[in-house]
């Protein structure tokens, strides 16, 4: 391996996008459930779901900013690291991100503001109304991101002229076929994301002893949640594979290290690639059932590692063990909603103190599953940024090896100080929890007339002049 300006600028990418993944999938999920509390709020004028509101908004806020600010540096990186894909699929890549921006980004910017402070300052409709338009501008962002993705795994709906790539059909280019298994996953995995981290906020308060309602209608409604979600994204995931096998058969076999494509594929339950020799170590395998899972017959072959030039394999052990983990995590999820869903059924869900034990600690597994998964969508599309279009080695900027070594390690060195104190900032709000929202200033129901802000007499709103007013004083 020579650590050139190509690696730098592939770890760099690699290290900015992990970062940024986790707040907008964090975000989609996060911005949905308080959108269903204000809901409920608004239907049934319970204070409680008022409060959870107010209270995952505040830890939104801080999400969304981060995820934001990281999201920039993605797209300068774009221009100033690979540029040569700017110049080959900008044609297709660049319009869809500058819908991303005008449909999606639009929506969340102007609604935010509405569902942040707009606490007694609208109507509760209109504050339910911005919170279900930022949900869906987040859902929305993640519908033109991941169809850009899913263009540069299978390209579609394009035509090549002098190595350049023009749009033909933009329907196909959308749409393209491995893009609604994929946006289906996704979206599904922010929402379980999500849950898990109600979930251990509730399960965390309940075992230091603020048994409030607050804190069992998290816990109950992150087990409803895990209960329905988890074993739907096996299902996706299932059919999001099949799409794999499918359209991208070299994936698939970095995925299952499978070298030998005259018998069936054995579901590799653990091994060591050996991708000098092309042979597994230490294998521990069911013979036949990867076949039988990507291609519906135990007896059913496919391509393996071995049909492809050594210069068009993707590297093995990344997206191997990536997979295994983010499928380790969706079984545990599976058996870790159901059992507390029996718990619940029996009325002990908040007396068991060794499940809520670990429900505490569950709130990374979301996150590290998602990561796990992105690894394995990037690492196996390559060689290719955009398969059959263009080759990552053939993307890169002339930039030299220097200058990305000293972006790359201030980027880590920013990113580990701003995004730590992100999280920081998070755990303390969750330390605090949804009973540090003040009551003494109870909120309007849903029946009670708004904009009195609007309404009021303009010295209510600025003060009179006298000194020691402590209201909001004109500017001179």
């Amino acid at each position: 391996m020579v650590i050139d300006a190509f690696l730098l600028s592939r770890i760099q990418f690699a290290f900015t996008v992990s970062f940024h993944i986790v707040f907008p999938a964090f975000t989609i999920g996060l911005s949905a459930y308080i959108a269903t509390l204000l809901g409920l709020w608004l239907k049934t004028g319970d204070v409680k779901f008022h409060t959870l509101a107010r209270f995952w908004t505040k830890i939104f806020a801080v999400s969304f900013a981060m995820g934001v600010v990281s999201g920039i540096v993605l797209s300068y990186q774009f221009g100033t690291n690979w540029s040569r894909f700017s110049q080959v699929v900008g044609n297709v890549i660049g319009p869809i991100i500058g819908y991303e921006v005008l449909t999606a980004f639009f929506l969340e910017a102007s609604f935010l503001g509405v569902m942040l402070f707009g606490w007694k300052r609208v109507p509760p409709w209109l504050h339910f109304l911005s919170a279900c338009i930022v949900a869906g501008g987040t859902a929305l962002s993640g519908f033109w991101i991941l169809s850009a993705n899913s263009w540069m795994q299978y390209p579609t709906g394009h035509e090549m002229r002098d190595g350049i790539a023009y749009p033909v059909d933009w329907l196909q280019i959308i749409f393209n076929p491995t893009f609604p298994m994929r946006f289906m996953h996704m979206m599904t995995a922010a929402y379980l994301t999500t849950a898990f981290v109600v979930l251990a906020t509730g399960a965390r308060h309940l075992l230091v002893g603020h048994s409030t309602e607050s804190a069992r209608t998290m816990v109950r409604m992150a087990i409803l949640m895990i209960a329905l979600t988890a074993p739907l994204q096996a299902v996706i995931g299932h059919r999001h594979g099949e799409d794999t096998a499918k359209y991208q058969p070299a994936k698939l076999a970095a995925i299952e290290a499978h070298w030998d494509s005259s018998k069936p594929a054995p579901l590799v339950l653990f091994a060591w690639p050996d991708e000098e020799k092309g042979v597994n170590r230490f294998e521990i395998a069911i013979p036949g059932l990867a076949s039988l899972l990507t291609h519906g017959s135990m007896d059913a072959l496919f391509p393996s590692l071995n049909d492809f030039a050594m210069q068009d394999r993707p590297p093995v052990k990344i997206p191997f063990f990536g997979f295994r983990i983010m499928v380790g995590i969706g079984v545990f999820m599976i058996a870790f909603g159901w059992l507390g869903a029996w718990l619940w059924w029996r009325g002990r869900v908040f007396e068991e103190r060794r499940w809520l034990w670990v429900a505490q600690y569950t709130w990374p597994f979301g996150f590290v599953a998602i990561l796990a998964g992105w690894f394995v969508t990037e690492v196996g599309r390559q060689p290719w940024i955009a398969t059959g279009v263009l080759r990552s080695k053939d993307a890169i900027s002339p930039i030299t090896t220097g200058q990305v070594a000293i972006s790359l390690a201030l980027f880590v060195c920013v990113y580990c100080v701003v995004f730590s104190a992100g999280v920081l900032l998070i755990n303390r709000l969750i330390e605090k929890g949804p009973d540090a929202i003040t009551l003494q200033d109870p909120p309007e129901q849903p029946s009670q007339r708004p904009l009195k802000a609007a309404q009021a007499p303009a010295s209510d709103l600025f003060g009179d002049g006298n000194p020691g007013d402590d209201r909001i004083q004109p500017a001179s």
